[in-house]
């Protein structure tokens, strides 16, 4: 029976030898794999952390002593061996587990993250309540050296240096976040990769200390010893920049060499100092040669053949995300001020062509996005064209930054949010449904969304010449429509809607929004077999609204209005129809059926099985609008 089999909890891999162990991390791998290869999922940066995982599991006692993941990326074995093996299956599966770290899914998931950066401040907000409590546990806070680009991971560490607490930091070191790791950070944990003399000296001395009895430790020798310590350290490492925030450092560890690993876990368990660093050396994709060769592709990834690792694609149509990748280069080859940002996901947005073609204008910030929005409005000041392409999700970390240093400066930095609106497997820390609600309510700012792949070209094409302020634009995750891209883009006026169906007003009025225009058109078609007057708008700016046509239509008094966007309703696209509209009016107004998705967060399933779910595909938008009609 293989060994894995055999494991339900954290307890039956502390029975297991040191070789066992060795034998369960290579099952954990395969399993992996097999899982991955069918379901999606990340895959590399687990594949790296199996034995690390397993070292701590099997030194630490989980769930009273904490051990707080960031991100998830890390997580995948952490919850093989954490009773969820079988559940493991249906990871990131509609009413399956969640590919993230989930309260709610573990008693060992000490804290939910889907976002890195996290989990230092979480830890030292354990570690101080566990102080306050006068209870007797240990914290251990795991994150990758991808999440030090982070902003919030350095407001921590200053807090830990400052407060010396009893905390246990391991730095999962793979030199990658998603992409390959940039920056001043990732330069100087390679220093400290290959700066061992000081390593050796300080291990030799501790161990030296150690052998003597405690009646010749005075307090004399001890100052001594630190002395002798901080010379090496000047000596060998120019700057230990977590010393010197008061953070004791270890490392770095082979990430991959179980009996080191559990030895010093052992020894420092047994300690109760204050703050503690270990710099744990692990490689992304290790165990299947294709993640190894490529850990940028398969970081994160859909379903793949597990013998070859070529990705399974479900059609040849073109992403929404590829359109962009052509079109960003056509602009910039036309004008050198155009420059790009991407915080760690240059793959992922699409912007890797445009790093091959122009280096010297292409920005990878890190995990950094308040940094990178910031960033992008200095380069305006210069009169250089930034586009900042960034998750949905992700920008939600930057939107002080949207408010303080670009909106009240109305600044012309250009905004592209991918996976704009339901993402799907990733589950409810990444569906980017809250873009229209944060983004309208900050002024000078300019928000549209394409309701397919031509008008995607036409809006980067206006974005590109628009200089009057910040404009964003927000594509869903998946493919196009297979609507013919117009050979020459056209610029569209801001703020001008497009009546796709219809010019009666009278009846029932569809105002419909990016990916839910051509289903809602769909939708309005069957109506109108069916006897019913009905009128589609493309509303592709969320803000400004097209007061014209909201002037008509208003006007017209028909006998109901519905909007329909793919974002949470509080405070979307169509509260701002219903404010408008009431402010107009004041009496006799028709009703507005805002239609969307309510106000909750919506879990993990593929992106069909949740548009479904909330009636937001053709056949929901048109029950729920024929339903409507009857009840009228």
């Amino acid at each position: 029976m293989p060994i894995l089999e055999t494991i339900n909890s954290p307890e039956d891999i502390k029975k297991l030898s040191i070789q066992e162990l060795k034998v369960l991390a290579e099952e954990i791998r395969d399993y992996m794999v097999d899982v991955v290869s069918r379901n999606g999922g990340h895959l590399a940066p687990n594949l790296g952390a199996v034995e690390l995982t397993l070292a701590l599991h099997y030194v630490f006692n989980s769930p009273k002593d904490k051990l707080i993941w960031d991100v998830g990326h890390q997580a995948y074995a952490h919850k093989i061996i954490t009773g969820r093996r079988e559940a493991f299956k249906n990871i990131r599966k509609l009413n399956g587990i969640s590919g993230f770290l989930k309260r709610s899914e573990s008693v060992h998931d000490i804290f939910g993250a889907g976002h890195a950066s996290t989990a230092l401040s979480a830890a030292l907000g354990l570690a101080v309540g566990r102080d306050a409590l006068k209870e007797n546990y240990k914290v251990v806070a795991i994150v990758g050296d991808g999440a030090l680009t982070g902003g919030m991971a350095f407001e921590a560490l200053n807090n830990i240096g400052h407060l010396k607490r009893d905390l246990i930091i391991i730095l999962n070191d793979n030199e990658m976040s998603i992409a390959e790791n940039v920056g001043a950070i990732s330069n100087y944990l390679s220093k400290l990769i290959t700066s061992p003399k000081y390593y050796r000296a300080k291990e030799e001395l501790w161990e030296f200390l150690d052998k003597l009895p405690s009646r010749f430790l005075s307090k004399r020798l001890k100052e001594l010893a630190k002395k002798i310590k901080e010379n090496l350290k000047s000596f060998a490492v120019p700057t230990i920049l977590f010393e010197e925030l008061g953070i004791e450092y270890i490392g770095p560890l082979n990430g991959h060499d179980l009996e080191q690993l559990i030895e010093t876990f052992e020894r420092i368990r047994r300690l109760k100092t204050g703050p503690v660093l270990i710099h744990v050396l692990t490689r992304k994709g290790k165990g299947y040669k294709p993640a190894e060769e490529n850990p940028e592709f398969f970081h994160g990834l859909g379903p793949f053949e597990k013998e070859t690792g070529k990705p399974i694609k479900a059609s040849n149509v073109p992403s929404y995300t590829s359109i962009f990748r052509k079109t960003i280069v056509e602009i910039a080859e036309k004008d050198e001020k155009v420059v790009a940002i991407t915080a760690a996901m240059p793959l992922g947005t699409g912007l890797d062509l445009f790093r091959e073609k122009f280096p010297d204008r292409f920005f990878d910030v890190g995990i950094a996005e308040q940094h990178a929005v910031t960033f992008a409005a200095g380069l305006t000041i210069k009169g250089l064209k930034p586009f900042a392409c960034i998750y949905s999700t992700f920008l939600q970390r930057a939107f002080d930054q949207l408010i303080h240093d670009i909106g009240i400066q109305k600044l012309p930095v250009r905004i592209v949010m991918d996976r704009g609106g339901i993402v799907g497997e990733d589950g409810a820390t990444h569906n980017g449904v809250f873009d229209y609600a944060f983004l309208r309510i900050i002024p000078n700012f300019v928000v549209m969304s394409p309701k397919d792949e031509d008008e995607l070209v036409d809006m980067l094409y206006t974005m590109w010449h628009y200089n009057e302020g910040p404009i964003t634009l927000r594509y869903p995750k998946g493919n196009v429509l297979g609507v013919p891209v117009k050979e020459a883009p056209e610029l569209i006026p801001i703020g001008k809607w497009e009546k796709i169906l219809g010019e009666d007003f009278r009846e029932f009025v569809i105002l419909s929004t990016g990916s839910m225009v051509h289903p809602s058109l769909e939708a309005a078609r069957r109506l109108i077999k069916e006897g019913y007057n009905v009128a589609v708008i493309n509303a592709r700016f969320i803000k400004p609204l097209d007061h014209q046509i909201l002037r008509e239509i208003a006007e017209s008094r028909p006998r109901c209005i519905f909007t329909i966007e793919e974002g949470n309703l509080p405070g979307g696209f169509g509260s701002s129809v219903d404010e408008y509209i009431h402010n107009l009016l004041r009496d006799d107004i028709p009703p507005v059926v805002n239609i969307g998705i309510p106000d909750t967060f919506v879990e993990q399933g593929t992106r069909e099985e949740i548009l479904k779910m909330f009636m937001l595909d053709e056949n929901g938008i048109y029950s729920t609008i024929k339903a409507q009609i009857e009840d009228l």
